[in-house]
C-alpha cells in the first residue's frame, strides 16, 4: 500500500457519517475488490454493515465470502510497519483491524510514528504560544503608541494625565511579563525541538 493510499484513508475516516456506497455502486459492485479495498484502507469487520445498509433500499445484498476474502487481502497490504508508522505520524487513528500474525509489527511502528507525531505537536505549540506573546506585544506597543502621543499632546488635564500614565506603566509591565514568557517559551522550544531531532534518529521508515 503506497502513502497515497493510506492519507486517503486518513480522509475518509476523518468524513462525518455518510452512505458508504451509491446506487451505482451497490449495482455493479465486486464484492471481493471492495473487501480488498475496505481491507487495504484499513476500515474494522463492521465497514460490510456500512454497505449493507446503504445497498439495502436498492435491493442488493452483499456478498459476504468474497467480501471478506477480498478484505483478508487487502488487510495484508495495509497491515505492514511502514504504514502503521506512517499512519501513526500523522496522527491517525488505528482501529485495531491487523490480525494477530501482524498485530504486534504494525503496533510497534504505528507507536514509533505516533511518538514522533507527538513531539512535533509539542514543537508546533511552542511555535504557536510563542507567536500568541508577540501578537499580544505588538498589540500594547501600538496602544503604548497612543497612550504616548496622548500624554505629550498636552490637550487634557492633570488627573487624565495620571490616568494615562497609570495605564501606559501597567502595559509595560505587562510587555515584560510577555518578554519573559517568550523567553521560557523559546527555551522549551530548544528542548522539544532536540528531542525531536533526536528521536527522528531512533526509528525505522523515516526519511533523513
Amino acid at each position: 500500500m503506497n502513502l497515497r493510499a493510506i492519507a486517503t484513508t486518513i480522509a475518509i475516516l476523518a468524513l462525518p457519517g455518510c452512505a458508504s456506497m451509491n446506487e451505482q455502486e451497490c449495482m455493479i459492485s465486486d464484492w471481493h475488490t471492495i473487501g480488498f479495498e475496505d481491507g487495504a484502507r484499513g476500515y474494522t469487520a463492521d465497514r460490510i454493515s456500512q454497505h449493507r445498509k446503504a445497498c439495502a433500499g436498492h435491493g442488493v445484498m452483499p456478498d459476504l465470502a468474497a467480501y471478506r476474502q477480498g478484505r483478508t487481502q487487502g488487510l495484508e497490504q495495509f497491515c505492514r510497519p511502514q504504514n502503521g508508522f506512517w499512519l501513526g505520524s500523522r496522527g491517525g487513528a488505528y482501529g485495531g483491524t491487523c490480525p494477530t500474525e501482524s498485530h504486534g509489527d504494525f503496533m510497534t511502528a504505528y507507536n514509533d510514528g505516533r511518538r514522533l507525531y507527538d513531539l512535533g505537536r509539542r514543537v508546533d505549540h511552542a511555535d504557536n504560544q510563542i507567536a500568541a506573546r508577540q501578537r499580544e506585544i505588538d498589540s500594547l506597543d501600538v496602544r503604548l503608541d497612543a497612550h504616548e502621543d496622548a500624554i505629550v499632546s498636552g490637550d487634557m488635564n492633570h488627573f487624565e494625565r495620571a490616568r494615562l500614565l497609570l495605564e501606559a506603566k501597567d502595559m509595560i509591565d505587562e510587555r515584560k511579563d510577555l518578554e519573559h514568557e517568550i523567553e521560557r517559551l523559546e527555551s522549551e522550544r530548544v528542548v522539544y525541538q532536540r528531542e525531536l531531532d533526536d528521536y527522528r534518529q531512533t526509528v525505522a521508515y523515516v526519511s533523513r
